[in-house]
């Protein structure tokens, strides 16, 4: 337990928790909605300071990112917890661990030190913050990049993208990159589905972008709620607005927890998500969860040359060269040494 960021007293012993834009009002003895921030006699504590509930090597390109580091493995970690209640969470055993077992949080007690070490020992080149809503253990991911960066580390967030201004402002300076999803353009999408709000994420894709951090976008396709091609297009057409070289995932939804009355997401919805992308003019749009579609490949925006190809979370063939195409030299965004 650990003596929380970012929140300020009120009245009564109550606390105002300003991690992210749910902005929860806590009562002593209650968690915000995050289920890991606790208001004790007055003030804010983390429930899940150096609580791992899971830790692993993967691929970068399973967070997902396609232009920072390719080839390389993240050391990734997560706690209990999210600030977020999505029906169709594929990490809810841990995302929701603390609301469906009564507020217990579990996890296996490791330090920063011990963090990077273990990243350090496994040859990865970053650490991601990952599987749930890193924000919420905001003051372990943070004490890791700091020790992270001190040891040629780089630093991932794979996240919603609710957190408040003030935070990304303060975690941009040790972040390298970051995957936001924009799980939908509505805010009846955001409500019902997720328990939030659309705008906060918008906000916060252009301004981890204006802060120098290299912005991803997923957008998991689901039928019958974010897949038309009027919804995808807006998606799009925002994501140019920040910057058309912000790579953008468009990934098949499979019915999980709440949400198993939708079917997977057709190839054919995702040939589509895609190519509506390049049509509003992003540079780099890619189809995920279907390995071996092609869409999963990255292509030179001027000439149209394979340079890097995949197949799901392998790179089977990587040629550019210093960050260009090899066949015209166009420049290709991305963080690639």
């Amino acid at each position: 337990m650990k003596e929380a960021l970012f929140y300020t007293a009120e009245e009564n012993g109550k606390v105002q928790c300003q991690l992210c834009n749910h902005h929860c009002h806590i009562k002593p003895g209650k968690r915000g909605i995050c289920g890991v921030r606790e208001n004790r006699d007055g003030k804010l504590y983390s429930l899940v300071y150096g609580k791992i509930i899971s830790a692993s090597s993967d691929p970068i390109e399973k967070k997902p990112l396609f232009h920072f580091l390719p080839g390389s493995t993240s050391y990734s970690i997560a706690t209990v917890g999210c600030n977020f209640r999505c029906l169709h969470c594929q990490n809810w055993q841990i995302s929701q661990y603390p609301h469906n077992h009564g507020g217990e949080i579990a996890g296996e007690d490791e330090s920063p030190k011990g963090i990077v070490n273990a990243a350090l020992l496994a040859g990865s080149k970053s650490i991601s913050y990952t599987y749930v809503e890193p924000t919420i253990f905001y003051e372990l991911a943070y004490d890791c990049a700091v020790l992270g960066k001190k040891e040629g580390l780089r630093n991932v967030f794979v996240s919603n993208g609710y957190m408040s201004p003030d935070v990304t402002r303060h975690l941009a300076p040790v972040l390298d990159a970051i995957n936001i999803d924009i799980k939908g353009f509505t805010e009846k999408f955001y409500h019902e589905v997720c328990g939030a709000r659309l705008k906060p994420v918008l906000d916060n894709v252009s301004l981890m972008h204006k802060l120098g951090v290299w912005v991803e976008v997923t957008t998991l396709v689901i039928p019958g709620w974010n897949d038309s091609k009027e919804e995808l297009r807006d998606i799009a057409r925002f994501i140019k607005g920040v910057d058309p070289s912000i790579p953008w995932h468009v990934t098949a939804f499979y019915p999980t927890y709440k949400m198993l009355d939708r079917p997977p997401t057709p190839v054919a919805t995702l040939r589509t998500a895609r190519e509506i992308g390049l049509e509003e003019g992003l540079r780099f749009v890619y189809e995920g969860n279907i390995p071996g579609e092609g869409g999963e490949n990255t292509y030179c925006p001027t000439c149209g040359a394979e340079v890097i190809r995949r197949y799901g979370f392998t790179i089977v063939e990587n040629r550019l060269s210093d960050g260009k195409c090899d066949k015209c030299g166009e420049t290709i965004q991305g963080v690639w040494t």
